[in-house]
């Protein structure tokens, strides 16, 4: 998977990294009056992904983020064995010419993850877990670790809430928070998380390109990524449910209590 992901980066994505040409970064129809970019490096990333996979395996089906937005039909694919691809994660930032992106792939069962792999295109780091197998960067085994502050650091992500709940995060949860940017890129957030950098992070949209490979390799690395209800993520469920991901099950319980009692 690794050669994979690092050689559609070098082929599709890097070339662009800072040079792309007028006409070549569009907005997506937008969530909630928000707007979503993709640039000719997602969509050449995507179609070389899914060339890539089915050479793994051709029987299992194909969800690519560009594909779905095309056609919404590809999303029924989610409940079966799928592969589920972000061919350009954090566009946002890519488009502008800073950091993070990356690549994310998940492969899927009955709407659960049972794989999943992050790629970061400029570091070359390789995240990697396996249900059961626990999780893994660049080859190494890892265990999630906390900050280790007095005050625990949160990045909240509010970009898809509505005021309401947005106007009551501020007020009711973020003042027990050191609270740090949103990296707008979960190929950089969910690796925070486990490697010392963030404590807890809280989502609102969750697409399944997004979080499918984070939240397994979250969980399967010792720390805690699941709905505010505590229900496990389905890849093939809400996309405005909400969720918690955080350095440990304390971490998240902590965060998944102030949520309840908004």
């Amino acid at each position: 998977m690794l050669a994979l992901m690092r050689g559609v980066a070098e082929k599709a994505i890097l070339p662009r990294y800072r040079n792309l040409a007028k006409g070549e970064v569009e907005d997506k129809a937008k969530d909630g009056g928000i707007d979503d970019p993709v640039t000719v490096a997602d969509r050449e990333a995507e179609a070389l992904l899914a060339e890539g996979l089915a050479r793994f395996d051709s029987a299992i089906a194909i969800v690519g983020e560009e594909a779905a937005h095309t056609d919404a039909g590809v999303l029924a694919r989610l409940s079966g064995d799928c592969w589920i691809i972000d061919p350009l994660d954090g566009t946002r930032n890519f488009a502008i010419g800073k950091p993070p992106f990356g690549i994310l792939i998940a492969r899927a069962s009955g709407g659960f993850t049972q794989s999943g792999w992050i790629y970061d295109c400029l570091s070359q780091r390789f995240c990697a877990a396996h249900r059961g197998a626990g999780a893994f960067v660049d080859g190494q085994r890892v265990t999630a670790r906390h900050t280790g502050e007095a005050q625990p650091v949160a990045a909240i992500s509010l970009l898809f809430m509505d005021m309401t709940k947005r106007a009551a995060v501020m007020e009711h949860i973020a003042p027990h928070y050191r609270l740090v940017d949103v990296p707008y890129c979960a190929a950089e957030q969910y690796p925070r998380l486990a490697l010392g950098e963030n404590d807890v992070s809280l989502f609102e949209r969750t697409l399944a390109w997004d979080h499918a490979a984070g939240v397994l390799w979250l969980n399967e690395a010792g720390g805690m990524a699941a709905r505010p209800d505590g229900s496990p993520y389905r890849v093939d469920g809400d996309t405005h449910g909400g969720l918690i991901g955080a350095a440990s099950p304390a971490l998240w319980e902590g965060m998944a209590a102030r949520i309840a009692g908004l």
